[in-house]
């Protein structure tokens, strides 16, 4: 049986990870504190003690906007660990899978961007993430960089949770119109990594950059809209919502720049592993229908 080590397993993704891993092999899986990412050395001696066949690294500072006022922090997480975890996936031949976003893009593109454009990050948790990436493809181990995009959970901090926050607590909320992305369920993009890793390891030629989110594309605005309508419908709660008001991202300034297009193309992870992910509607609707109807309620009131 193979062993693989999991890597942040208190994050959105990490969470569901622990669960769609199980199948594929005996899971090792830490948190922060069994492995902190700001020390290589304590880095290099839990993955040689593990001696894990495969490595998935879900561990990541993703704060976007705190990101701007602590980059050394940043960079040492998302950039100078990752290069770490390479070296030692290297010296063991394992496979590392690592999770990086579609804020490694400008988002000047009208079409959806492909593994090969060239990434012009924006904001400084962008510009760790590629470097990440660039760390991990100068180790030489064999990888898969699967860039995801606009992940939510039932976990953390996430735009889904806070938008039926916010939709129960005003009267009105702003949502820009002019950033696009493909809104992902941790769940799902677990799921379809376990799927992906199962195939990966049997064809380690195969390793590489890959997009992988949920299927389509949406404005925040769109997204907030299907959040809120499938909230009203799943709940039966048709009154005391909130309603959305259109805005740019230029009148709703925050203190990281955001890419506008941050849509990418899927195809690649398709043609060559037959991977494709649900729609981002039809993630999001199983999402909200559990949120709602499971034991675990969010701390703010949907009905």
């Amino acid at each position: 049986m193979k062993t693989i080590l999991l890597i942040g397993k208190n994050g959105q993704v990490g969470w569901e990870l622990q669960h769609s891993l199980v199948p594929r092999g005996r899971v090792v899986a830490l948190d922060r504190a069994q492995m902190d990412l700001t020390q290589p050395d304590a880095i290099r001696s839990t993955i040689r003690s593990v001696s894990p066949d495969i490595i998935v690294n879900a561990a990541g500072y993703t704060a976007v906007d705190k990101a701007e006022e602590e980059p050394d922090l940043v960079m040492q997480v998302n950039a100078t660990a990752p290069g770490v975890i390479a070296e030692e996936a290297r010296r063991i031949n394992a496979l590392l899978v690592h999770y990086s976003t579609d804020y490694v893009f400008d988002g000047t593109r009208s079409t959806p961007y492909v593994e090969e454009d060239e990434p012009n990050p924006v904001n400084t948790y962008g510009k760790s993430k590629l470097a990440g990436e660039q760390a991990i493809v100068a180790a030489g181990c064999t990888h898969l960089i699967l860039r995801t995009s606009w992940i939510y959970s039932a976990r953390g901090t996430n735009f889904v949770l806070t938008m039926l926050r916010l939709a129960r607590e005003k009267k009105e909320i702003a949502v820009v119109t002019d950033q696009i992305g493909s809104p992902t369920w941790a769940r799902t993009l677990a799921i379809s990594t376990a799927e992906l890793i199962e195939k990966a390891d049997q064809r380690r030629n195969d390793g590489g950059t890959y997009h992988l989110s949920a299927s389509g594309y949406a404005s925040r605005l769109d997204f907030a809209s299907e959040i809120l309508t499938t909230a009203k419908k799943t709940s039966g709660a048709e009154t005391g919502w909130a309603e959305l008001r259109p805005t740019t991202t230029a009148n709703y300034p925050l203190p990281a720049t955001r890419p506008l297009n941050a849509a990418t193309s899927k195809a690649r992870i398709k043609n060559r592993f037959g991977i494709e992910m649900p729609g981002w509607e039809t993630q999001l609707h199983q999402f909200i229908g559990e949120l709602i109807t499971s034991d675990t309620k969010p701390a703010f009131n949907l009905h």
